[in-house]
Order: C-alpha cells, then structure tokens, then sequence
C-alpha cells in the first residue's frame, strides 16, 4: 500500500511573519519543543528556519538576536513536497538536497505541515536508533 506524505507529516506547522525576531523564534522553538518554523508572508510559504539556522546564520555572526528577523536566518532557496506525494518522493527530496525536513505545500504554496527525516523513520523502523529517539517523548 502507497504511503503518503499526509500519513506521516507533522500537520498545523508553527508559522512566523519574516521580520520576527531570532529571540521570538527561539522561544517558540523552546515553548513549543520544535526545531524549525515556516517563515510565510500572508499565507504563503517563503522559508524555513531551523534551531541550527538560528545558530549558524544568525547567532554565530553576532548580531543581536532581539533586532536580527528570522528572514536574516532563513533557508530561502526552499524545497517542497505536496501531501498526496509518495513517501518515497520526501526521501529523494531530502537525499539530493541533504535537507532533514522539507515543507509540505498545497497546490497555492500554503504551508499543510512539515515532514522530517524522524517522521519518516518512525513510519520506516520504529525500532531503529532515530526512530526511537524520533519518537520519544522530549526531555524539559
């Protein structure tokens, strides 16, 4: 049975305006135990950022994260999957393009959800080293 990308994607992502602050976007991250936010303008989707964007691209150079905006700190350049895409369609996304998540859009680009390398191996093997970790519960 073909598997879709909805079966296993992470739905109602977190969204942020682009001129949000890298410390707005952290805290969301921490308060909502997530590691990457879809940065949209209205409703549609114009990057990503993840907790080691915040770090590498914004952190690492400096600024103040209260006046850096995550548009500063985000992946731009932007790889999608829609959510009747076979699973086997993220993982070849995520391997050309060495990305570990990869947002999933409708036909209008509006953010659905995010499907992640750990979405995709507890579906695979829960049993595995990354499914486990992937599904257990976090540690606060």
């Amino acid at each position: 049975m073909t598997q879709h990308v909805s079966d296993v994607m992470t739905s109602a992502p977190v969204t942020v305006e682009p001129q949000t602050s890298v410390t707005a976007v952290a805290r969301m991250m921490r308060d909502e135990n997530i590691g990457a936010v879809l940065v949209t303008e209205g409703e549609r989707l114009r990057g990503l950022v993840s907790d080691r964007d915040l770090v590498v691209r914004a952190m690492a150079e400096g600024g103040d994260p209260n006046n850096t905006t995550v548009a500063d700190a985000c992946s731009a350049d932007l790889v999608t999957v829609g959510p009747d895409d076979d699973l086997r369609i993220a993982v070849e996304v995520m391997r050309e393009h060495s990305v570990r998540r990869v947002p999933v859009v409708d036909e209008g680009q509006h953010p659905l959800g995010i499907v992640s390398i750990g979405d995709l191996a507890i579906e695979h093997d829960p049993d595995s080293a990354l499914g486990d970790i992937s599904a257990a519960p976090p540690n606060q």
